[in-house]
């Protein structure tokens, strides 16, 4: 897999966005979805003064972006954990606060390029879609064993698939017969499960039953629902986090957390808001930004791309 190949998305805006916190010397900024290391590497050459914690629990990334980011020496400190892991990596490594976050969701570009790994629906592999392969169980395991109740439930819920039911119906059909291991068959099951018309929108047809099965594998929207606030909690004052979703189940929840956050506590009616009441974070992005016509050119995988920012501008009064 060559690192040329992999174009970070949104980059020039990340950096712009947390630029103001991450200008002074000591800044430390995190960047919870380590990948490749694209974004990390640009992080550390524009602002000379910062320090990166980066985290992944995918260890071949850990392995390909430590190569990348190696010039840089002692200012990376690479973390095998999951992003929902922040507060006890900050608490290993004594960071108190830190001054910038970064989140690129979904898959990483490695994920998808390595046909062993089993995340493309485009072609052939194993039903695995682990992003740790240490831990968890795999795509094939959950089409195998989980009720078709669940199935459905998964489908719907996280790959927004409206013809789930049809779609279950032909895989618990097909697993009496033989289990599934490779999603080549998984791929031609979900064409033929699926009505004429169902086929002519939206991309491939399979895309949205291969969502569902990674954010299932990997547990992402509730990891998602633990980090998003936990970091937005380690920030310091005048600490910023930038969020790259790719699907709206990821990017209502950094919606619903910024908004939160943004938003006054008080209660209806009084004529001075207390301190305590206050909101906590700015936000910096009017909706969510999406990436331009020439970026989606350039680099295809951007196209889904929704970047939210926001900045810690109060702290938490106990």
């Amino acid at each position: 897999m060559s690192q040329s190949r992999h174009v970070p998305v949104m980059l020039q805006r990340c950096l712009d966005l947390l630029a103001p916190a991450l200008e002074h010397p000591g800044a430390v900024v995190v960047d919870c979805t380590l990948g490749l290391g694209g974004h990390s590497e640009a992080l550390l050459a524009r602002f000379p003064g910062a320090r990166l914690i980066g985290l992944d629990r995918d260890k071949e990334a850990l392995r390909l972006s430590g190569e990348r980011l190696a010039p840089y020496g002692d200012r990376a400190i690479l973390v095998h954990a999951v992003y929902d892991e922040l507060p006890d990596v900050l608490d290993r490594l004594r960071i108190a606060r830190v001054q910038g976050v970064l989140f690129d969701l979904g898959v990483s570009s490695m994920q998808l390029d390595e046909a062993d790994r089993g995340f493309a629906y485009a072609q052939d592999a194993p039903l695995d879609m682990r992003m740790d392969q240490t831990a968890g169980i795999s795509a094939a395991e959950v089409l195998n064993t989980y009720p078709a109740g669940d199935l459905v439930r998964i489908l719907r819920a996280y790959g927004e698939e409206k013809q789930a039911k049809r779609i279950v119906s032909a895989i618990v059909r097909e697993r009496d017969k033989e289990p599934f291991t490779n999603s080549a068959r998984l791929v031609t099951l979900i064409r033929d499960a699926l009505p004429q018309a169902a086929k002519r929108t939206g991309g491939n047809p399979a895309k949205r039953t291969f969502q569902a099965l990674r954010i299932e594998v990997n547990g992402e929207l509730a990891v998602l629902e633990r980090a998003v606030p936990a970091a937005v909690k380690a920030l310091d004052l005048g600490g910023r986090i930038a969020v790259l979703s790719y699907h709206s189940l990821e990017d209502r929840l950094v919606k619903h957390v910024f908004a939160a956050g943004a938003a006054s506590t008080a209660p209806p009616g009084l004529p001075v808001v207390p301190e305590r009441y206050q909101p906590r974070l700015k936000l910096l992005t009017r909706g969510a930004e999406l990436p331009t016509e020439d970026e989606i050119t350039e680099n295809r995988r951007a196209a889904p791309a929704r970047l939210r920012g926001a900045e810690r501008i109060r702290e938490d009064v106990e």
